[in-house]
């Protein structure tokens, strides 16, 4: 499947951000994120306006400190709009899933930044993603699927302390640490109560090691250091350490900035046998996924120091320290990127440059 990404003097790019729910899947529910990523995207379109490149807006006149001013709803009416003001580019900055609107018009060859929406559809469920992985011979935690039985939430066959998740979630909202039985039950009895995430959750061992993310490039055509450099195979940025944990597990970002907690790790950090190894393993994970653009896969290790791939995100938080107000909104991606002399207008135009497009369907493998 080639590329076909259009040369920067012609593209006409318009932003998406996610306006409506994804659809229940099996019962299981993905929450939306307040927003729906405007911010991220507008972050976005604001740089590479800045930087020069034709970025399409719904207003002619945006303000700077106001989200919906420069993207679009992921809608079929929004997308639409879109074109009609001249849009031939769409950066997929909102939660994809099986016919999503954009399916209809990337069969029409228009080129999008993104993942292909068909398989975020399987890999946001970390159940399939986690057997796709195992069988792989990567290492996951150990994990169970616990539906809203009561019957069976002590059935989970694990030691304590546990992890329990929403099995389409988004970072760490929704993800608690549970150290007894009793902290199990309530947990799993407000997660089911509460009905964010649907009628199932997830359950898996806890790490005590130390905990990094891990940000993969998809294969293509990059600028480094000022020079133009082809990766013919999935690639990874520096890992990020992650730190200040509450309650062993790393807040979410919509209530704690990761610029606060996170840091990139230094050369021989990297260079540690471990560490490498979990770099290698993202990669076959990415692979594996047929990933098109940046994923983020979170990963822990255990009281040996051995690492375990324990999230895998398909759209990772895009946010970035673009606009005046948000110097603090780096995401765990962006601060990754600059460790190899990206600024986030650096990575936002080499994520760009991996755009794709199809004349006709989108299921076969990279």
């Amino acid at each position: 499947m080639k590329p076909l990404c259009l040369p920067k003097i012609q593209m006409k790019i318009a932003i998406l951000y996610q306006k409506n729910p994804a659809p229940v899947v099996d019962g299981i529910l993905k929450p939306t994120k307040e927003g729906g990523y405007a911010d991220s995207g507008a972050d976005i379109a604001f740089s590479l306006k800045r930087q020069g490149f034709d970025v399409i807006l719904p207003i002619a006149l945006p303000d700077v400190l106001t989200d919906l001013d420069w993207v679009f709803p992921d809608t079929e009416e929004g997308i639409q709009h879109a074109i009609d003001l001249g849009a031939d580019t769409f950066w997929l900055n909102t939660v994809l899933y099986r016919d999503h609107p954009i399916e209809k018009f990337i069969n029409k060859g228009f080129s999008v930044v993104g993942q292909i929406p068909s398989l975020v559809d399987v890999y946001d469920d970390k159940i399939k993603t986690n057997v796709l992985l195992s069988n792989n011979g990567l290492k996951i935690p150990a994990y169970r699927l616990i539906g809203s039985e009561k019957t069976d939430w002590l059935k989970i066959g694990l030691p304590f302390p546990l992890v329990v998740k929403p099995i389409r979630g988004r970072g760490s909202q929704g993800v608690k640490l549970v150290v007894t039985e009793k902290e199990l039950l309530n947990s799993l009895e407000d997660m089911f109560e509460a009905a964010i995430f649907g009628d199932k959750v997830y359950v898996e061992e806890f790490l005590a090691g130390e905990e990094i993310t891990i940000s993969v490039m998809p294969p293509g055509k990059y600028e480094i250091n000022g020079s133009d450099i082809s990766k013919p195979g999935y690639w990874c940025l520096p890992p990020v350490k992650r730190m200040n944990h509450k309650d062993g597990i790393a807040p979410y970002n919509g209530v704690v900035a990761v610029t606060q907690n996170s840091i990139v790790m230094e050369d021989a950090e990297v260079l540690e046998p471990n560490v490498q190894s979990a770099m290698k393993m993202c990669v076959v994970a990415a692979r594996l996924v047929q990933a098109r653009a940046v994923i983020r896969i979170d990963c822990r290790a255990d009281d040996r120091g051995n690492f375990y791939l324990f999230d895998l995100n398909m759209k990772p938080n895009m946010t970035g320290a673009s606009r005046p107000h948000r110097s603090d909104q780096d995401s765990l991606t962006a601060i990754a990127s600059r460790k190899i002399g990206w600024s986030f207008d650096d990575f936002l135009r080499n994520m760009l440059n991996q755009c794709w497009s199809l004349e006709q369907g989108f299921e076969k493998p990279l």
